[in-house]
C-alpha cells in the first residue's frame, strides 16, 4: 500500500510516542491507575474524561486543544445537538457526561473496556493559545486572573483592567503557580489527563487534528454524518510566525526555568523543546 506523504512521519512520532510513554510510565514511581493518584490529581483527571455510553469511548478533554469541536461530536452523537455545524456559543456542562460523577466500579469498568483517547499539542504553542485567547478577547479572564497578574508582576500596575497582560507577566505567573491548582487552560496536559493512570488507546495530536479526528471516528464506527468541524472563521491560529515572535521576545531565562514545569507535556508527546538561541531568533 502506498503510503500518503506525511504518513510515514506520523507513524514514527506515534511509535515514538508509544514508546516514550511505555518507559517514562513503566517506572515504579510513577501511577499505574487512577486509583493510586492522590485524591486532588484524581478529580481533575475524571473532571476531564467524558463518556460516550452508546459508542462506548472515552475522550480526555484539553482546552486549547479543539475541545470544544470534540464536544460539539460528542452532543452530536448523544443526540443533544443535531450537527456539528449548528451555529451556538459553545456550553461546556450541560449534554455532557463525565466519568467523575459516576460511581468507582462505573469508573473502573469503563476505563477497562472502553476506547481511551486524547489530542496533545505543542505545550509552547498551546500556552500562547490559551494566553491570547484569555487575556486578549475574554474579559472574565482579564478580571480574574490578569489584574491580579499585573499587580503582581508589574511596578506599578494597581490600575490595570487586565487586558494588556504581556507574554512574559504570564509566564512568571505560570512559573509561581502549582501545578495542580491551575486553571485547566493552562496545566499540563500531563496533569490534565494522566497517561500514565489511564492508558490512552490513541493520542492525535493538534498538527494532524482532520486525520486524526477521523481515524478515531472510524475507530468508534460513528454514523458516516458526524465529521470533524471545520475550524471557526473567527478562530486566529498560533502560526509558526506568532510563535517565534512571542518566544524571541521574551527573556530566555523565563522560558528556561518553566520548562520544568511542563516537560513531561514535551517528553510524553514527543515535541522538540522550544528554539530560542539567537541563531533562530535572528531569522
Amino acid at each position: 500500500v502506498q503510503e500518503a506523504p506525511g504518513e510515514l512521519e506520523a507513524e514514527v512520532l506515534r511509535d515514538i510516542r508509544n514508546r516514550t510513554i511505555r518507559a517514562i510510565c513503566g517506572q515504579p514511581a510513577m501511577p499505574h491507575s487512577v486509583w493510586e493518584l492522590p485524591a486532588g490529581q484524581r478529580r481533575t483527571v475524571l473532571r476531564h474524561l467524558l463518556v460516550n455510553d452508546k459508542y462506548r469511548f472515552l475522550y480526555c478533554y484539553v482546552p486549547k486543544v479543539a475541545c470544544s469541536n470534540w464536544k460539539r461530536i460528542l452532543k452530536v452523537l448523544d443526540g443533544a445537538l443535531e450537527s456539528v455545524d449548528v451555529k451556538l456559543k459553545m456550553d461546556h456542562k450541560s449534554d455532557l457526561v463525565f466519568l467523575g460523577d459516576m460511581k468507582p466500579d462505573e469508573i473502573s469498568y469503563r476505563l477497562k473496556n472502553y476506547y481511551k483517547f486524547i489530542f496533545v499539542r505543542n505545550p509552547m504553542e498551546r500556552l500562547l493559545s490559551a494566553y491570547r485567547n484569555k487575556f486578549g478577547e475574554i474579559k472574565e479572564y482579564q478580571q480574574k486572573y490578569g489584574v491580579e497578574i499585573v499587580r503582581r508582576y508589574r511596578k506599578n500596575g494597581g490600575n490595570s483592567a487586565g487586558d494588556d497582560v504581556t507574554f512574559s507577566e504570564f509566564l512568571r505567573y505560570l512559573l509561581d503557580e502549582e501545578v495542580e491548582r491551575m486553571n485547566e487552560h493552562w496545566m499540563p496536559i500531563y496533569n490534565l489527563c494522566q497517561p500514565c493512570a489511564v492508558r490512552y488507546d490513541f493520542i492525535g495530536s493538534y498538527e494532524r487534528l482532520n486525520a486524526d479526528a477521523s481515524h478515531v471516528l472510524q475507530h468508534i464506527r460513528s454514523p458516516s454524518f458526524v465529521r470533524f468541524p471545520e475550524r471557526q472563521p473567527w478562530y486566529k491560529p498560533v502560526t509558526a510566525e506568532t510563535l517565534h515572535y512571542y518566544l524571541c521576545n521574551t527573556q530566555r531565562r523565563l522560558i528556561k526555568e518553566l520548562l520544568p514545569k511542563y516537560i513531561l507535556d514535551f517528553s510524553l508527546f514527543a515535541y522538540p523543546l522550544p528554539n530560542v538561541t539567537s541563531e533562530f531568533c535572528r531569522q
